[in-house]
Order: C-alpha cells, then sequence, then structure tokens
C-alpha cells in the first residue's frame, strides 16, 4: 500500500481552508476522497467566477 503524498495533502488543506474557512482539524479529519472532492468544487467554483469576470 502506498501513502498519499503528504505534500499534496497539504495542498489540499490548505486550498479548503483558504476557500471556505474550514480548521485546519475539520480539513484533516476528512477522507481523502471527500478532501478531493471539495477541491473539485471550490475549482469549479473559481472557474465560474473567472469566467463571469471576463464579461
Amino acid at each position: 500500500m502506498t501513502a498519499y503524498p503528504l505534500q499534496r495533502l497539504y495542498e489540499e488543506a490548505a486550498f479548503i481552508a483558504y476557500h471556505f474557512k474550514w480548521s485546519h482539524d475539520e480539513v484533516m479529519n476528512m477522507e481523502h476522497w471527500e478532501r478531493r472532492l471539495w477541491c473539485e468544487e471550490i475549482s469549479k467554483i473559481n472557474t465560474l467566477i473567472n469566467e463571469g469576470q471576463k464579461d
């Protein structure tokens, strides 16, 4: 079994905490799949916002 890269974990945690203002414990207590899901959703939101600013 391969461990999830620690640097990637920190990147995900920082990304979620920055955008949603969730605490370190809240983010770190999530399962990997859930952190990835939130990262994907935040990215979708950012894309929509950025596309709206082009108008």
